[in-house]
C-alpha cells in the first residue's frame, strides 16, 4: 500500500490527483487504441474470409456441377439427379464459409472488453480511494 501523507497542502493533493488521472486516462486510452487494433485485424481476417469465400463459390460451383455430373453421369445416374447433388453440396460448403464468416463480423467479437472491464476496476479502486481518504479526512476532524 502507498504511504499517504497527511500534512500536505490541499493544491499538492489536487495537482497530485490531476497527474495521476491524466496518466490513467492516458495509459487506458493506449491499452483502448492496442485492443482496437487487434479487432481491427480480427475484422480484416473475418472480412477476408468472407470475401474468399465467396469468390470461391462460383467457380466451384461450376466446376463440381460439370465434373460430379459428369461422372455421376458415366456411373448410371440421371444427369438431372448427379446435377442436384453436385449442387447440393458445393451449395452448403459456401454457405459454410459464409457463416463462419459473419459469425466473424458480429458486433460483440469488436467490442474492447478488455478495456472496459479495465476501466471498470480501475472506477472501483479510484471510488475505493476516495471512500478511505474521507474516512481518515473525518476520523482526523
Amino acid at each position: 500500500m502507498a504511504y499517504v501523507e497527511t500534512n500536505r497542502p490541499l493544491s499538492a493533493i489536487f495537482i497530485e490527483l490531476v497527474n495521476q488521472l491524466t496518466a490513467l486516462v492516458r495509459k487506458e486510452s493506449q491499452l483502448a487504441r492496442a485492443e482496437m487494433s487487434e479487432k481491427l485485424g480480427e475484422l480484416g481476417m473475418a472480412l477476408g474470409l468472407v470475401v474468399g469465400g465467396a469468390v470461391l463459390l462460383i467457380p466451384a460451383l461450376v466446376i463440381l456441377l460439370q465434373a460430379a455430373v459428369a461422372g455421376l453421369a458415366a456411373a448410371g445416374l440421371a444427369v438431372g439427379w448427379a446435377s442436384l447433388i453436385v449442387g447440393g453440396v458445393a451449395l452448403c460448403l459456401g454457405l459454410a464459409l459464409l457463416a463462419i464468416g459473419i459469425n466473424r463480423l458480429k458486433a460483440g467479437r469488436l467490442v474492447p472488453s478488455r478495456t472496459l472491464e479495465q476501466l471498470q476496476r480501475d472506477a472501483a479502486v479510484a471510488t475505493q480511494q476516495v471512500r478511505n481518504d474521507h474516512g481518515i479526512r473525518e476520523r482526523a476532524a
